[in-house]
Protein backbone atom coordinates (compact mmCIF):
# COMPACT_ATOMS: atom_id res chain seq x y z
CA UNK A 1 0.00 0.00 0.00
CA UNK A 2 2.38 2.30 1.19
CA UNK A 3 4.73 1.80 -2.19
CA UNK A 4 1.47 2.59 -4.59
CA UNK A 5 0.55 5.70 -2.30
CA UNK A 6 4.41 6.95 -3.02
CA UNK A 7 4.15 5.86 -6.51
CA UNK A 8 0.96 8.23 -6.81
CA UNK A 9 2.59 11.00 -5.15
CA UNK A 10 5.75 11.04 -7.24
CA UNK A 11 3.28 10.69 -10.78
CA UNK A 12 0.86 13.51 -9.08
CA UNK A 13 3.68 15.41 -6.80
CA UNK A 14 1.03 18.33 -6.59
CA UNK A 15 -1.58 16.95 -5.00
CA UNK A 16 0.54 16.33 -1.75
CA UNK A 17 0.46 20.47 -1.28
CA UNK A 18 -2.59 20.65 0.14
CA UNK A 19 -2.04 17.26 2.30
CA UNK A 20 0.90 19.23 3.79
CA UNK A 21 -0.98 22.22 4.89
CA UNK A 22 -4.03 19.93 6.10
CA UNK A 23 -1.27 18.22 8.17
CA UNK A 24 0.47 21.64 9.18
CA UNK A 25 -2.91 22.90 10.40
CA UNK A 26 -3.38 20.35 13.41
CA UNK A 27 0.41 19.91 14.78
CA UNK A 28 1.34 21.74 17.57
CA UNK A 29 2.47 25.68 16.99
CA UNK A 30 5.06 26.97 18.57
CA UNK A 31 6.80 30.54 19.41
CA UNK A 32 10.35 31.45 19.46
CA UNK A 33 12.28 33.36 21.54
CA UNK A 34 15.93 34.32 20.72
CA UNK A 35 18.34 35.85 22.65
CA UNK A 36 22.24 36.85 21.73
CA UNK A 37 24.80 36.82 24.16
CA UNK A 38 27.36 39.18 23.38
CA UNK A 39 30.79 39.94 25.15
CA UNK A 40 32.99 42.97 25.31
CA UNK A 41 36.73 42.82 24.88
CA UNK A 42 36.88 42.58 28.83
CA UNK A 43 34.70 39.47 29.03
CA UNK A 44 31.15 41.58 30.13
CA UNK A 45 28.17 40.65 28.75
CA UNK A 46 25.77 43.07 27.47
CA UNK A 47 22.34 43.13 29.49
CA UNK A 48 19.53 45.52 28.40
CA UNK A 49 16.86 46.78 31.17
CA UNK A 50 13.24 45.51 29.59
CA UNK A 51 10.22 47.58 29.83
CA UNK A 52 7.96 44.46 29.17
CA UNK A 53 9.32 42.18 31.34
CA UNK A 54 8.40 43.01 35.00
CA UNK A 55 9.44 40.14 36.83
CA UNK A 56 12.99 40.04 35.42
CA UNK A 57 13.17 43.14 33.70
CA UNK A 58 16.97 42.39 32.95
CA UNK A 59 18.66 39.67 30.24
CA UNK A 60 19.99 40.08 26.77
CA UNK A 61 18.69 41.76 23.49
CA UNK A 62 16.17 39.71 21.87
CA UNK A 63 12.60 38.81 21.42
CA UNK A 64 10.07 36.26 19.23
CA UNK A 65 11.02 35.31 15.62
CA UNK A 66 8.64 36.86 12.87
CA UNK A 67 6.43 34.33 10.53
CA UNK A 68 8.58 33.04 7.95
CA UNK A 69 12.19 34.67 9.48
CA UNK A 70 15.07 32.20 11.29
CA UNK A 71 15.84 32.13 14.44
CA UNK A 72 19.71 33.62 13.65
CA UNK A 73 17.32 36.48 11.42
CA UNK A 74 15.54 37.51 14.78
CA UNK A 75 18.40 37.76 16.56
CA UNK A 76 20.44 39.72 14.36
CA UNK A 77 17.17 41.76 13.71
CA UNK A 78 16.61 42.48 17.70
CA UNK A 79 19.84 43.71 18.40
CA UNK A 80 19.88 46.23 15.46
CA UNK A 81 16.51 47.05 16.67
CA UNK A 82 16.69 47.09 20.28
CA UNK A 83 20.00 48.45 20.75
CA UNK A 84 21.19 49.70 17.24
CA UNK A 85 23.90 46.91 17.07
CA UNK A 86 25.32 44.75 13.89
CA UNK A 87 26.56 41.04 15.03
CA UNK A 88 27.14 38.36 13.50
CA UNK A 89 25.87 34.10 15.23
CA UNK A 90 29.40 32.65 15.98
CA UNK A 91 27.37 29.94 17.42
CA UNK A 92 24.05 28.12 19.07
CA UNK A 93 24.32 28.27 22.53
CA UNK A 94 21.47 26.75 24.07
CA UNK A 95 17.45 25.91 23.24
CA UNK A 96 14.94 25.15 26.01
CA UNK A 97 11.46 24.82 26.14
CA UNK A 98 10.06 26.35 29.27
CA UNK A 99 6.63 25.71 28.67
CA UNK A 100 4.34 23.93 26.08
CA UNK A 101 4.21 24.99 22.83
CA UNK A 102 7.42 28.07 22.61
CA UNK A 103 10.93 27.80 22.73
CA UNK A 104 13.79 29.94 23.86
CA UNK A 105 16.91 29.60 21.97
CA UNK A 106 20.34 31.49 22.63
CA UNK A 107 23.23 32.53 20.39
CA UNK A 108 27.09 33.55 21.36
CA UNK A 109 27.09 36.53 19.05
CA UNK A 110 29.78 38.83 18.26
CA UNK A 111 30.15 42.51 16.50
CA UNK A 112 32.93 44.89 15.83
CA UNK A 113 31.69 48.28 17.35
CA UNK A 114 30.09 48.15 20.40
CA UNK A 115 28.88 51.30 20.75
CA UNK A 116 25.34 51.72 21.75
CA UNK A 117 24.10 55.24 21.00
CA UNK A 118 20.19 55.00 21.27
CA UNK A 119 17.77 52.63 22.54
CA UNK A 120 14.64 50.87 21.28
CA UNK A 121 11.07 51.98 23.40
CA UNK A 122 10.99 48.21 24.57
CA UNK A 123 14.39 49.53 26.85
CA UNK A 124 15.04 50.94 29.50
CA UNK A 125 19.11 51.28 29.84
CA UNK A 126 21.78 48.71 29.08
CA UNK A 127 24.80 47.71 30.99
CA UNK A 128 28.19 45.84 30.57
CA UNK A 129 28.17 43.03 33.42
CA UNK A 130 31.21 40.69 34.78
CA UNK A 131 30.06 37.46 35.51
CA UNK A 132 30.28 37.94 39.55
CA UNK A 133 28.12 41.03 39.07
CA UNK A 134 24.74 39.53 37.09
CA UNK A 135 21.25 40.62 38.34
CA UNK A 136 18.67 38.23 39.06
CA UNK A 137 17.05 37.19 35.29
CA UNK A 138 15.75 34.42 33.73
CA UNK A 139 17.08 30.74 34.16
CA UNK A 140 17.62 30.22 31.17
CA UNK A 141 19.13 33.50 30.10
CA UNK A 142 21.82 33.06 32.92
CA UNK A 143 22.96 29.45 32.08
CA UNK A 144 23.04 31.01 28.74
CA UNK A 145 25.96 33.43 29.26
CA UNK A 146 27.52 30.80 31.34
CA UNK A 147 27.76 28.43 28.72
CA UNK A 148 29.24 31.45 26.69
CA UNK A 149 31.32 32.60 28.55
CA UNK A 150 32.81 28.76 28.48
CA UNK A 151 32.67 28.24 25.07
CA UNK A 152 34.31 31.83 24.24
CA UNK A 153 36.82 30.84 26.61
CA UNK A 154 37.74 27.29 24.78
CA UNK A 155 37.45 29.59 20.97
CA UNK A 156 40.25 31.81 22.73
CA UNK A 157 42.23 28.31 23.89
CA UNK A 158 42.17 27.15 20.67
CA UNK A 159 43.41 30.12 18.55
CA UNK A 160 46.23 30.46 21.16
CA UNK A 161 47.11 26.84 20.62
CA UNK A 162 49.84 25.74 18.50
Amino acid sequence: MSRHLANFFRRFPRLIVPLYWLYRFFRPKYTVGVVGVLFDAQDRVLLVEHVFHPKYPWGMPGGWTDRGENPEQTVIREYQEEVNLTIRIQQLIAVHTPHKHHLDIAFLCEADDLTIDKLSYELLNYQWCSLDSLPTMMEFQHEAIQKAYSLRGQRADERTSP
